[in-house]
């Protein structure tokens, strides 16, 4: 189903961070309000924890707010049939993955995932640090369809399951979805959930997604100055921010995607992605904006 064009009034880009400690400098949120006004980071110049986050999206998110988060909401599951193939208790769907990640990584400080990663049966899927590599990681790593179209819309997606390198998005993800069970039955979270008439509404985003849209090329899409961010925002319908110098790219990502979301939450096509099957929807989930 797709939104009313007035559905949403408030537009949230989360830029997120699997980094180990309390705080992470990796994590920005900016929000704008209909029109064309220009994002702002919500506590500008504060170090953001992840429970800070959570308890912000929980208590001070605005009731008409659609979030996109930056970060990937499940694992693979469709080529192989299961998250972890061989393993008996491998999770049937996302929500049960996301609890068995919360049962697993219960003990661990900051809403981190390291328990659940060193699990043997989990291990053995993924390529870890100091050349841990499981039996069942081969490649670059498992996709999932989104992933796959990801691919195919001109982007460089990485593994879920590799927690390795400056690319890697497998701890983001992870500690991201120790958020969205906690976050699960208070705010709606597409497409494990069905797109509600009211309410707050949570999905994954890839934020260079956003920056295609605003016109930046392929290999460029982190802006690391207001006068590259102010640029984007035009191409997107929003009034620049008229900052001065440079910005950090976990900032300007957070800014670019909420006025992204402002411009094209409202696409039908984006609410009915062609690859999305309903089991895809319940095991895999899917990217916004991965028509």
């Amino acid at each position: 189903m797709a939104p009313a064009p007035d559905r949403f009034g408030h537009f949230v880009g989360i830029d997120w961070s699997g980094a180990a400690g309390e705080r992470q400098r990796g994590i920005a949120v900016a929000i704008c309000a209909a029109g064309d006004a220009a994002p702002t980071l919500v506590r500008p110049g504060h170090i953001w924890s992840r429970a800070e986050v959570l308890h912000w999206l929980t208590h001070d998110l605005p009731h008409d707010a659609i979030v996109g988060l930056d970060l990937g909401a499940s694992l693979p599951f469709a080529d192989e049939g299961a998250f972890f193939p061989g393993w008996a208790d491998s999770p049937p769907n996302a929500r049960a993955l996301w609890a068995t990640i919360e049962r697993i990584a219960a003990a661990d400080p900051h809403l981190s995932a390291g328990s659940f990663v060193d699990q043997p049966e989990i291990a053995r899927h993924l390529r870890r640090h100091g050349g841990r590599k499981g039996e069942y990681f081969t490649g670059r790593g498992r996709l999932r369809v989104t992933e796959v179209a990801q691919r195919e819309q001109g982007l460089n997606p990485y593994s879920n399951l590799n927690l390795v390198g400056p690319a890697q998005v497998g701890k983001s993800s992870l500690t991201g979805m120790r958020v969205l069970h906690r976050l699960a039955g208070r705010i709606a979270i597409w497409p494990f959930d069905p797109l509600p008439a009211t309410g707050p509404v949570a999905l994954e985003i890839y934020t260079s997604l956003a920056a295609l849209a605003a016109g930046r090329p392929k290999g460029r899409a982190k802006m690391r100055d207001h006068a590259a961010l102010d640029e984007a925002l035009r191409m997107l319908g929003s009034e620049p921010t008229h900052g001065r110098g440079p910005i950090d790219d976990h900032r300007s990502d957070a800014i670019l995607s909420a006025a992204w979301l402002r411009r094209d939450a409202h696409r039908p096509e984006l609410w009915q992605p062609r690859g999305m099957t309903p089991k895809i929807a319940a095991t895999e989930g899917w990217t916004f904006g991965i028509a």
